[in-house]
């Protein structure tokens, strides 16, 4: 027999409400089980159990992020079953930078009032985002908080623990001058910038289903499209290619993000006009009358992540890439002396 407390729900608490959220995920959990996963949903941990036998020195690696203000585009739009594939990707797109490989994930789920089938709707895109990248979800948490969130608003965040040889770890100890900077197309925004981004587009009710024909669909399709994850080509291509360094365009852009995965005494000059400029930006620019180097300060610019390769593999990393259904360009080099980021 299920718990239950009358007075609990009178103060904004079902827990009922809560055991029908887990039945209606359960199918969502049960598609991202991979070799390795020993518990189901329920317990008071999630167990997981690595392959290690074929790596000398395993290390794991763990990376956590929430979604940020972009949830505002999908309360207007009342649309919650992509918003979970952010959550997965902010995380795993940071652990890949290292070369590991996502094991599982887990999230965190704050309320004002548990709709089930809401919440269902929101596991099942970060189910989506586990199959996407090849890692299990093993848990999480759901805390419905009634008088802190307003019932029909949420937060989401989670975390994700990846695994990698030592050996094999991608750290940009190896850069030397000349060598080509790949980067990776973004699917729009992503999940950062969204703060700059409602109030450039004075974000409301009233103009988030609007058709932008400079868009091709309405401006909260475009917003709400889900971030990208790079997991499963880049782990193909480290098998290909001399990968030296990986960095995950996020928060801060170009200039705060591509430095990280530079070493010393060096610059990523990266050339412009090899990249292209998803309408998205231009349009931002435009009505909020930003400054070029804010934007790339700020926004990822249509390109979600960026890798350092020999020059002499560039190409096949770029031909690698697009038969693995990204679009890549080779968008610069390293050149020694100085720090940061160069653009030309």
């Amino acid at each position: 027999m299920k718990s239950f407390s009358e007075s609990y729900k009178a103060a904004g608490v079902d827990v009922t409400a809560g055991y029908q959220a887990v039945e209606l995920m359960k199918s969502h959990v049960a598609r991202t089980k991979i070799p390795g996963v020993v518990s189901g949903i329920g317990g008071f941990g999630g167990l997981f159990q690595p392959d290690m036998s074929d790596m000398k020195t395993p290390v794991f690696v763990s990376g956590t992020d929430g979604v940020g203000t972009k949830l505002k585009i999908a309360f207007l739009m009342d649309k919650h079953d992509t918003i979970g594939i952010d959550c997965v990707a902010m995380c795993v797109n940071d652990v890949i930078c290292c070369g590991a490989k996502p094991l599982f994930f887990l999230d965190y789920l704050a309320v004002g009032k548990n709709y089930p089938e809401r919440i269902a709707q929101i596991v099942s895109g970060v189910a989506d985002g586990c199959v996407q990248s090849g890692c299990a979800l093993v848990g999480g948490e759901t805390a419905e908080m009634p008088g802190f969130y307003p019932i029909d608003e949420y937060d989401l965040a989670g975390f994700s623990v990846g695994m990698v040889d030592r050996e094999k770890m991608i750290d940009g100890s190896q850069i030397e001058e000349g060598d080509a900077i790949i980067g990776l197309q973004s699917s729009g925004v992503h999940s950062n910038g969204f703060s700059l981004v409602r109030k450039i587009f004075n974000i409301s009710d009233k103009n988030i289903n609007m058709h932008i024909d400079e868009l091709g669909h309405t401006l909260g399709e475009e917003l709400l499209t889900p971030t990208r994850i790079y997991v499963k080509p880049v782990l193909d291509l480290m098998k290909k290619v001399n990968i030296k360094a990986i960095s995950h365009i996020t928060g801060g852009g170009f200039f705060e993000n591509i430095p990280r995965m530079l070493k010393s005494n060096t610059t990523a000059k990266i050339e412009l006009a090899s990249l292209p400029r998803l309408p998205v930006f231009s349009m931002m620019q435009r009505q909020g009358n930003i400054p070029e180097r804010e934007m790339y300060n700020t926004f990822n610019m249509g390109i979600g992540m960026c890798m350092i390769v020999p020059k002499d593999q560039a190409n096949q990393a770029v031909e690698e890439l697009n038969l693995a259904g990204e679009h890549a360009y080779v968008m610069g080099s390293v050149i020694s002396g100085g720090e940061g980021v160069t653009l030309c």
